[in-house]
């Protein structure tokens, strides 16, 4: 199977923001499968870390990138990190998630939601998916979020940009396969991540957050299979329950529930 895997998706994956959280979980699994990587992000020591880590419990080839994914310049610093080597996956992972009422939060804060959400991703799929397609072989997977099925209260930038992820991965699934190239939308719900523990949520009965592990195997597993895939059975069934309602009824419900996680938060 991993064999299978890396002839598919190998010899090398890129993963931006792959320095820890489920960047870290997908280059842990991607070792596991042979591939070599390129992780990308912005901060220096943990990235070192985990390159360490893993060529030593897996002895696959790591290359660092500590580049900030919404400088203009980010594609230049990545492309001529993977010049001699052949890219077979990209997992565009970073993201910028500033929780708050759309009016409080600044302008230069949305920029750079869009930037590292919107943009980036939209470059590395541009130029890696183009030397996919010329050699007839590889995939992206693209990381959206439950919270970009519908409007979400206190995430309203955020949420708009993995809506950009989603829709942007299910159009490129139907141009990309016939040139062998697989592309895929990811959608987790809330994910224990360093990222996510840092915006202090409360705990709730109806909102469970995932493990990193899970998730990146859902996403792995779907590749190939499908254009979009929400991952853990608890989130699919409450996106297909806020299907079924009228969508002002879906978007204030998902507006009390974040309200409800982040009490903290005020508007």
């Amino acid at each position: 199977m991993n064999d299978a895997f890396r002839r598919r998706y190998g010899p090398w994956a890129v993963v931006a923001g792959g320095s820890e959280g489920l960047g870290a979980g997908f280059a842990r699994a991607l070792a596991r499968r042979g591939l070599d990587l390129v992780l990308v992000a912005e901060t220096d020591a943990p990235l070192a870390e985990l390159a360490r880590s893993l060529r030593r419990e897996s002895g696959v080839a790591v290359r660092a990138v500590v580049i900030d994914l919404a400088r203009p310049d980010m594609l230049d610093h990545i492309a001529a990190a993977t010049r001699d080597i052949s890219v077979g996956l990209v997992v565009c992972n970073a993201a910028h998630a500033p929780l708050g009422p759309f009016l409080t939060r600044t302008l230069e804060d949305k920029r750079r939601v869009l930037a590292v959400n919107c943009l980036a991703p939209l470059e590395l799929v541009h130029h890696f998916g183009g030397l996919m397609a010329a050699r007839g072989s590889g995939g992206v997977i693209l990381m959206s979020s439950v919270a970009g099925l519908q409007g979400t209260a206190l995430a309203a930038t955020y949420a708009a940009s993995k809506a950009f992820a989603r829709v942007l991965g299910e159009s490129l699934w139907e141009e990309l396969r016939a040139r062998g190239v697989d592309v895929l939308s990811v959608c987790p719900g809330p994910t224990r991540t360093p990222a996510y523990e840092a915006t202090r949520p409360r705990r709730s009965r109806t909102v469970r957050a995932m493990e990193i592990e899970p998730v990146v195997e859902e996403a792995l597993a779907a590749l190939g299979r499908r254009p979009v895939v929400v991952t853990g059975w608890p989130n699919r069934l409450s996106v297909a329950l806020l299907g079924l309602l009228p969508r002002r009824v879906a978007v204030r419900l998902v507006g009390a529930t974040m309200r409800g996680i982040y009490p903290h938060i005020r508007e």
